[in-house]
């Protein structure tokens, strides 16, 4: 305990030095100091507060179906929103259906006891990975039902290793762990944790909320209408290398890019590479959009429904640090294909097991599929159902956790 105690005190002092020289350190550092005195002013004592803590973006959206569950259920409850890192606070901050956003202060049990006495959660909630142990001492020793959603654990973690006791002693504290899979379920019944429910993943909810959400791109469905498009998501050089080389060969294929990166030295990079006709979204005005081959999206927020007008779709990161997010694509009922870097992502594994994921290691791999994709209708359709099958039947967890949790 001294051990993680002065680890955590390193973190913070490491935090403010690092503040001084770096941007995310520096906002991270500064809605640290502010947390207190922003609670104390926004708690209303005579609410019920829902606490929900998000590591991340990432997690924040696994989350997000729940929280908007709760309101939509139980319009009364107040949520609380926490987050450690910039990269979600900075983005969510201004979510609309939590009543109350900040940083979690660090896991020190002094800021743990002045938080917790601020806050008083009726509830807390704790999305996949987070594992604060003197929160989560604190939270049990004052009978606050405690929870962990779309957890997923792996062998190598630190709480089935033979020294890992202490970490153990961790999941004790949590009143129901909700995993994703069976596998996670087995590993902690091995270690004597029981109060486990196999849920799934509640992104399956969430993607399956952002396609009923999508928008209306008139100038995308002009575009699109009777074509064979690919749509790329999120990509980065080293995908674009690929796909843009095979779409620059093949007259028969139009392509839609949305990169990951909007700068404008990416998006002339992009455009050095396209051969035939291209046009970015910005500048679309009263083109015959069908003497166009590839429109280039230099803004943010519209992939997630771009997907729709795919008839395959690549997504990027899998030739980097890991791919992005796959199932956005296929909630519309669309192959997807991505780089050789998803190993970390159940998802694409599992989409690749049901038939409607595929991953490739170069070009000659990508120009094969493809070929199969535009040239064989019937494997082009069952890749699809299998996609479109394999949300639907993974959908649902969100339901679940709130039943039992409410």
């Amino acid at each position: 305990m001294f051990i993680y105690n002065l680890a955590i005190q390193l973190l913070s002092l490491a935090v403010k030095i690092m503040a001084c020289f770096k941007d995310k350190e520096k906002k991270l550092a500064e809605g640290q100091k502010n947390v207190f005195s922003y609670l104390s002013k926004k708690r209303n004592a005579n609410d019920q507060y829902i606490w929900f803590h998000a590591s991340s973006l990432g997690e924040f959206e696994q989350g997000r179906p729940m929280i908007e569950k709760i309101k939509r259920e139980q319009p009364k409850k107040k949520i609380l929103l926490t987050f450690f890192s910039p990269s979600g606070y900075e983005v969510r901050k201004n979510y609309a259906l939590a009543d109350m956003i900040c940083y979690l202060p660090f896991d020190k049990p002094a800021n743990v006891k002045r938080f917790l006495d601020i806050v008083n959660p009726e509830k807390a909630i704790f999305i996949k990975y987070e594992f604060w142990y003197n929160y989560l001492f604190e939270l049990n020793h004052r009978a606050i039902p405690t929870y962990i959603i779309s957890a997923i654990f792996r062998p190598k973690q630190l709480f089935f290793k033979p020294w890992g006791g202490w970490y153990r002693k961790m999941l004790t504290f949590f009143d129901q762990l909700f995993v994703q899979d069976n596998a996670s379920k087995e590993l902690l019944t091995q270690i004597g944790v029981k109060n486990v429910t196999v849920c799934g993943d509640t992104r399956f909810d969430r993607v399956i909320d952002i396609m009923k959400e999508a928008k209306d791109l008139p100038l995308v469905d002009r575009f699109a209408k009777n074509q064979f498009i690919l749509v790329a998501g999120s990509s980065w050089p080293k995908d674009e290398d690929i796909f843009i080389e095979y779409f620059n060969t093949n007259k028969n294929l139009k392509l839609i890019i949305a990169p990951h990166e909007i700068h404008e030295g990416h998006l002339q990079s992009i455009e050095s590479k396209i051969k035939r006709t291209y046009i970015r979204y910005s500048q679309i005005k009263d083109q015959d959009l069908q003497e166009i081959d590839c429109i280039l999206i230099d803004c943010f927020g519209l992939l997630s429904s771009i997907y729709r007008y795919g008839k395959v779709a690549y997504i990027g990161g899998g030739f980097g640090v890991g791919i992005h997010n796959v199932l956005e694509a296929a909630v519309y009922g669309i192959p997807v294909i991505w780089g050789p870097n998803y190993s970390k992502f159940r998802e694409a594994k599992s989409l690749i097991k049901s038939g409607g994921g595929f991953s490739i290691n170069d070009k000659d791999e990508f120009d094969r599929l493809m070929g199969q994709m535009r040239d064989n209708t019937s494997f082009l359709n069952t890749s699809s159902r299998a996609s479109l099958n394999y949300v639907a039947e993974n959908a649902g967890a969100t339901e679940q956790i709130y039943n039992m949790i409410f």
